[in-house]
């Protein structure tokens, strides 16, 4: 599924099971709650944080789609076209950053 697909799935979705969109600053905090559940996981699976009982059972993927989701709600209601944008932005970082990392002596 391209982006423009996930974006039209979300709208649907939104019209079949949701009355509307939340606003944008409460999709904003949500996105937030999101990104913060995504942190909790990777500081205590890959980090140095100690993982809690409550935490092994933690779908890291399914956090990452809530992320998407939310993503893909403010693009919908800010008349953002994401696939055009990201493909975009992709192409600005090939140009800008094709020789930058590989000098880098902390990524060898």
């Amino acid at each position: 599924m391209n982006i423009q697909n996930a974006q039209k799935a979300v709208d649907e979705w939104i019209k079949a099971h949701g009355v509307r969109y939340f606003n944008e600053l409460t999709n904003m905090a949500q996105l937030t709650e999101e990104v913060g559940e995504v942190a909790r996981i990777i500081a205590r699976r890959y980090g140095e944080q100690s993982e809690k009982e409550s935490d092994k059972n933690k779908d890291l993927g399914e956090e990452l789609a809530d992320v998407l989701f939310v993503v893909l709600c403010l693009a919908n209601q800010t008349g953002i076209d994401l696939q055009q944008s990201f493909d975009k932005k992709l192409d600005l970082k090939a140009k800008r950053d094709h020789d930058r990392h590989h000098g880098n002596e902390k990524l060898k």
